[in-house]
Order: C-alpha cells, then sequence, then structure tokens
C-alpha cells in the first residue's frame, strides 16, 4: 500500500492530526486524535472478535449436525467473545450517542436551548457515573478472581479473563464522557454514524413554510 493511499485512510477515518491556522497543533487536538484512534482500535478488536466468533460457532454446528462430533471449548470461546464484544459495543454506542433514548420531552424545547443543553449534560453526567461504575466494581472484582487459583474449564484460560471487558468498555465509556463534559468533543463530531435527524424540528420547519405559502397565496 502506497504512502498516499495510506495518508488517504487515516484521513478518512480521521486518524490524522488536526493543526490550527498557524500550522500548530493543540493539546485538545492531540486528545481527540487519541480518542479516535483508541475508537478505532476497540472497534477492530469487535469486529474481529465478532467474525470469530460466528466463523467458530457456525463450524462447529457443521460438525454436530454433518458429522455427530463438535469441539468443547467452542461455547467457552464464543462465550467470552460475546462478553467482549458487548461492552465494546457499549462504548462505541456512548461514543457516537448511540444507545437507545426517549427524547419526547427533549424535543419540546428549542434547540439549542438552555434546557436541551442541560438535558444534554445531564445525560453525560449520567453516562459517567456508568462507566466509573463499570471502571471501579469490574476492576474490584477482577482483582478479587485475580488472587485465587483456577482455570476455565474448557480453554483452560485463567478465570479472571473473562472479566476484563467490564473495567476497560468502562474505562472508553468515562474517557468519553469526560471529552463531552469539557466541551473537547462535540456532538457533532461522529465516528460511526451520521448526524441525527431532528424530526421535531424539521415537523416545526415545514409548517413554518407551509405559513409562509399559504401566506403568500391569501395575499395574491
Amino acid at each position: 500500500m502506497s504512502q498516499s493511499k495510506v495518508r488517504e485512510y487515516l484521513q478518512e477515518n480521521k486518524l490524522l492530526l488536526n493543526k490550527s491556522k498557524n500550522g500548530k497543533a493543540g493539546v485538545k487536538d492531540v486528545i481527540i486524535l487519541i480518542n479516535h484512534w483508541v475508537h478505532k482500535v476497540i472497534l477492530t478488536i469487535a469486529q474481529i472478535a465478532v467474525i470469530i466468533m460466528l466463523c467458530i460457532v457456525f463450524f462447529n454446528v457443521i460438525l454436530r449436525y454433518c458429522f455427530n462430533s463438535g469441539i468443547g471449548a467452542v461455547d467457552e470461546v464464543a462465550k467470552l467473545l460475546v462478553t467482549l464484544f458487548t461492552f465494546l459495543a457499549c462504548a462505541i454506542g456512548v461514543r457516537d450517542h448511540m444507545h437507545i433514548s426517549v427524547t419526547m420531552i427533549y424535543s419540546r424545547f428549542p434547540k439549542d436551548g438552555k434546557m436541551r443543553k442541560f438535558m444534554d449534560v445531564l445525560s453525560d453526567v449520567a453516562t459517567l457515573v456508568c462507566g466509573i461504575i463499570l471502571v471501579y466494581y469490574g476492576m474490584k472484582y477482577l482483582l478479587q478472581i485475580y488472587g485465587r487459583p483456577g482455570n476455565l474449564p474448557m480453554t483452560g484460560l485463567p478465570t479472571w479473563v473473562q472479566y476484563i471487558p467490564a473495567p476497560l468498555g468502562g474505562i472508553v465509556v468515562t474517557f468519553d464522557s469526560i471529552l463531552f463534559l469539557l466541551g473537547i468533543l462535540k456532538p457533532t463530531d461522529l465516528l460511526y454514524s451520521e448526524q441525527e435527524v431532528d424530526y421535531g424540528e424539521l415537523l416545526k420547519q415545514q409548517a413554518a413554510e407551509a405559513a409562509a405559502e399559504a401566506a403568500k397565496g391569501g395575499k395574491n
């Protein structure tokens, strides 16, 4: 792969440092770049985990139903990969605000108004609390298990391995929430999705346009 293609790939995925008008990168730009790289890494890990899980489960099903045999460790590996993918996907959802939300009250307030800003901050604070809880209790339980002897029955891996995804996902969730609260990351800085359509504002705009057309027709 040529350098131009590598650079193009990095630019498309927002993995290059953005420099200000004076040609220098500030601390904020470096932090945003680190955030982008962290999410690129965890997205790649999550994708690999899903692909491996699907492949080994499909292969094991073929062995069981076609050859009346199977690999016992597949079920255990699949559970480990599902756990890993789940917590990483949780962190990915926080980054682009893709988790399920109810906007019935939120959409009633004016866009860019104080109430919406307050609710945005409240949402980020609640997410930050959840991230801290994941990190604290995940690490606490991980350290407790780490000191005990024992291995998983099928793969022989240490028991504590299965608890790593919880604090790992919590760290990323906490990191993102802090950046949103500090204003370093903006809701419009999306990595995995496109800007969500505000249907409440769209309906208001359509109603205003219809009223304007009706007013013109009345004058004519």
